[in-house]
């Protein structure tokens, strides 16, 4: 068996971890965040949200279950790098293609493995998500200087960056209910559950005007989820404007939660290490109940503002840090919630949301 290659992890505050290269041999950076889910790993590797990010993955194993095409939520891995502490290359399940390694390798994504995640994840829980690189090739002296090269995810768009550069369709032509989907990064499984609906899905590109979208003449609008922060994204919050003025129906999750609370004069901030995972608990202010979610971003809609709002009111809840977690907009068809109701795996819980949003089109 040929000697494991070195690897070395260096975050931005100065802490140095040596471990075994995994994926692609070389150099990569981007911000450092944390996913606690213990399922899922090929679908949180492929969610255009985490675009220019590096993966820790907090389960003690990956890779066990290997890779299948039908787990993807975009055509690839939108990943920086990836960091994990036990990594397996054997995979047990029938259906797999192919192991974890050979996919990475396929894809061209760096990764670190044999460092102690969990205490990676009390670190960056304390200090904040910062900037981190990985390489397989470079010396710890030489990794500070590659460091100074990763942008601050803080002002950063990214949005249009990832999304598909013309517009297609999914979904069945002959279906009743036509839906524009503006894609800041969208994920596939969202479009899966429009269309289990009824509705044919245009998906448009993050920069595509009202106009443009309009003349399709869908039956309601949806505002996607996508990587980078909200407040440098003025198009959108300008063609969400117009979209609200239309009077059509609205729905938006994460990246198009929070543009749809800008267009409506709320503001957003940046996290101190946002939320990832599959276990997160939010309240229902309207319903009473709770729901087990998914979530996935670093930015949120400030609470401050949503109080005594004429046109907002605040939906649901963060239950462990009391964060805005959904809106709806009183005088307009349209609403939005920061965590995905698509998710897959994960909880089920908040499937009801894109069944409220149908019920709204066809009322």
């Amino acid at each position: 068996m040929p000697e494991p290659k070195k690897a070395y992890l260096l975050l931005q505050d100065g802490l140095l971890l040596e471990g075994t290269a995994i994926g692609k041999s070389g150099t990569t950076g981007g911000e450092i965040c944390f996913n606690t889910g213990m399922t899922g790993y090929q679908e949180i590797y492929t969610d255009p949200s985490y675009y220019g990010q590096i993966i820790v993955n907090t389960t003690a194993h990956i890779g066990n279950y290997g890779t299948v095409n039908e787990e993807q939520e975009s055509d690839k891995p939108k990943i920086s790098g990836v960091v994990v502490n036990d990594f397996s290359t054997d995979f047990s399940r029938k259906t797999a293609r192919e192991s974890l390694q050979e996919y990475f390798e396929k894809n061209e994504v760096v990764g670190i493995a044999d460092l102690d995640t969990r205490m990676l994840v009390r670190h960056l829980r304390n200090k904040g998500a910062m900037n981190a690189v990985i390489s397989s090739e470079l010396s710890p002296e030489q990794l500070k200087k590659e460091i100074s090269k990763v942008p601050d995810m803080n002002g950063l768009e990214l949005s249009s960056v990832v999304s598909t550069k013309k517009p297609y369709f999914f979904g069945d032509a002959a279906a009743p209910i036509r839906i524009a989907a503006l894609d800041f990064g969208i994920k596939t499984n969202i479009l899966r559950c429009l269309t289990e609906r009824g509705c044919y899905v245009q998906v448009f590109p993050a920069k595509t005007t009202f106009e443009t979208m309009k003349d399709w003449n869908p039956h309601g609008y949806f505002l996607s989820n996508g990587p980078g922060d909200p407040s440098v994204m003025p198009y959108a919050v300008d063609t969400a404007k117009k979209i609200l003025d239309s009077g059509k129906p609205v729905f938006g999750i994460c990246l198009g939660h929070q543009i749809l609370a800008l267009a409506a004069g709320l503001k957003t901030f940046k996290m101190h290490h946002g939320h990832r995972g599959l276990n997160h608990p939010v309240k229902n202010l309207v319903s009473g109940l709770g729901e087990m979610t998914s979530q996935n971003h670093g930015f949120a809609v400030a609470k401050e503002g949503t109080e005594n709002h004429p046109e907002v009111e605040v939906t649901h809840v963060h239950l462990n840090d009391g964060t805005v977690m959904g809106i709806r907009l009183k005088n307009k068809k349209a609403f939005s919630v920061q965590y995905h109701p698509e998710a897959s795996p994960g909880p089920h819980d908040s499937r009801y949301l894109f069944d409220d949003f149908i019920s709204m089109i066809r009322s």
